[in-house]
């Protein structure tokens, strides 16, 4: 565990909300720890105590603060190999809480290590074991589910990956001093019962909204992605639990409000974590705007891009097709193949909008497809292999595309595929894997904003924007729309 900087302290006292998610302090008076954005009276500081993450607060004893509510708070965003590391762990452990017991296992599995090298990973990063953090984000997730929603607390604990209700009740009261119930009598929102689950998560201000649900909106997936107004749509599979997603902005309180359809409370821990990816809400953009604005990127990015989000994907392997589906043509061409591509591999549904009928095609579907079905859809051979590939590559594990994943790994592993470059390989790190520092220097766009170097020299261009390759990228393409 790495020393807490001096000026933590001082970002505590003022509520500097750039240190949001950074860092959490306990207060040894009232046994309870915060974030630094705490509205609450601020304690004497010889009453505080620092820690760097939630587990490690936890561990010693302090239990969540009710007012700023440290289970909203966003994660960091990764500039070392350490950070990467934690970020990655994090991730999976939250992906992987609703599968209960086996938790721990999967979340091995999507990192490619042992229990003995994440137990010592885990030590190192957290100051706890791997059970103490997957009990830690269970709690966390059981209490905002408490506060917000109306599930029963049955739900809750189910949803939150305890196997038993009882055990649910012993571990909440043993860490948090008082009962699910009694927290849900001092919290809840009693409103009438409804058909979905609304959820709050937090980000760092500024966040360019605007600009994201642009980049989205020309990039919807047909049947399955909406953009209505300010808000983002999409339909949702886990684990053969369907539902919607609705996706908003709410810039007075720093937070997207998600509406989700209750059918989706068993996997909730997955689509909390898929939206936090694909809005990459764990930016910190002061840190990025400060890095860029500093090197030889053209635009100020501080004037023009501060704040701005690289999207990421809700499903891999979606964004993966769309990805291949991309190579060489335009935007607009890219989007009306996928869409053929979703309406007649997808599976349909019903909702309440018209625009919303269509699962997105899964791998199992894909993987049994064959040549002349995907063809038929105006889509080329080499590409409709491509595709085939990386079905089947997934459905046997050989590929994984999930936020944290190592890029280094997934790209060379995209490249072994006939029909994929490295275009292609480096966007899809870039959306699915979540990498800030992915760079595709064949970009035609990217090298017209620089001036059209050579794909070597417009990656030798880049080398000082490292490691927010990602975030130039997107301000790239952005200085190209605005001429």
């Amino acid at each position: 565990m790495q020393p807490i900087p001096n000026n933590y302290l001082k970002a505590f006292f003022s509520r500097d909300e750039r240190f949001d998610g950074l860092f959490f302090t306990g207060v040894k008076t009232t046994g309870v720890y915060c974030r630094p954005i705490c509205c609450a009276r601020k304690p004497k500081q010889e009453n505080c105590i620092m820690f760097d993450s939630a587990a490690q607060a936890e561990q010693s004893g302090f239990r969540p603060c009710l007012r700023c509510r440290p289970e909203l708070a966003p994660l960091p965003s990764f500039q070392s190999s350490e950070q990467d590391n934690a970020q990655r762990i994090i991730a999976f452990v939250q992906m992987n809480l609703s599968y209960g017991k086996d938790c721990l296992t999967a979340t091995q599995s999507n990192l490619g290590i042992g229990e003995r090298q994440l137990r010592r990973t885990t030590a190192e990063l957290f100051g706890v074991t791997p059970t103490q953090l997957i009990q830690t984000y269970r709690l966390l997730l059981a209490k905002q589910l408490l506060t917000d929603t109306q599930l029963p607390i049955t739900d809750v604990a189910l949803s939150s990956g305890f196997d038993s209700i009882r055990r649910f009740n012993e571990v909440f009261k043993s860490n948090y001093k008082l009962t699910p119930s009694q927290l849900r009598r001092e919290t809840v929102n009693h409103g009438k019962k409804s058909q979905t689950v609304k959820l709050n998560v937090s980000y760092r201000r500024p966040f360019l909204w605007s600009r994201l649900l642009n980049f989205l909106s020309s990039r919807t997936l047909k049947g399955v992605e909406l953009i209505h107004g300010d808000s983002y749509f999409r339909t949702i599979e886990i684990n053969n639990h369907r539902g919607i997603v609705n996706v908003t902005n709410n810039e007075k309180r720093s937070a997207l409000e998600l509406t989700i359809s209750e059918e989706l409370t068993p996997v909730i821990s997955q689509v909390l974590v898929r939206i936090k990816h694909l809005f990459d809400v764990n930016a910190q953009p002061e840190l990025i705007a400060t890095h860029l604005n500093q090197k030889n990127l053209p635009g100020n990015f501080s004037e023009n891009s501060f704040g701005l989000r690289v999207p990421g994907a809700f499903n891999g392997f979606e964004l993966a097709i769309r990805a291949v589906l991309g190579q060489q043509v335009t935007v607009k061409a890219a989007r009306t193949l996928s869409g053929r591509f979703s309406e007649y591999f997808g599976d349909p549904i019903e909702t309440d909008f018209e625009e919303l009928n269509r699962m997105s095609p899964s791998p199992e579907r894909i993987a049994r497809a064959t040549l002349d079905e995907i063809c038929s859809l105006g889509i080329v051979s080499a590409r409709a292999n491509a595709i085939i590939e990386i079905a089947q590559r997934v459905l046997d594990q050989r590929l994984t595309l999930e936020p944290g994943g190592d890029p280094n790994l997934v790209i060379q592993q995209l490249l072994d595929i006939k029909g994929i470059g490295p275009w292609t390989s480096q966007y899809i790190a870039f959306r699915v894997l979540r990498w800030p520092d992915a760079f595709p220097k064949e970009d035609i766009g990217i090298r017209n904003a620089l001036g059209r170097p050579s794909p070597k020299q417009a990656l030798e261009i880049s080398q000082s924007w490292s490691p927010w390759r990602s975030y130039a990228v997107l301000h790239l393409w952005d200085t190209l729309n605005d001429q």
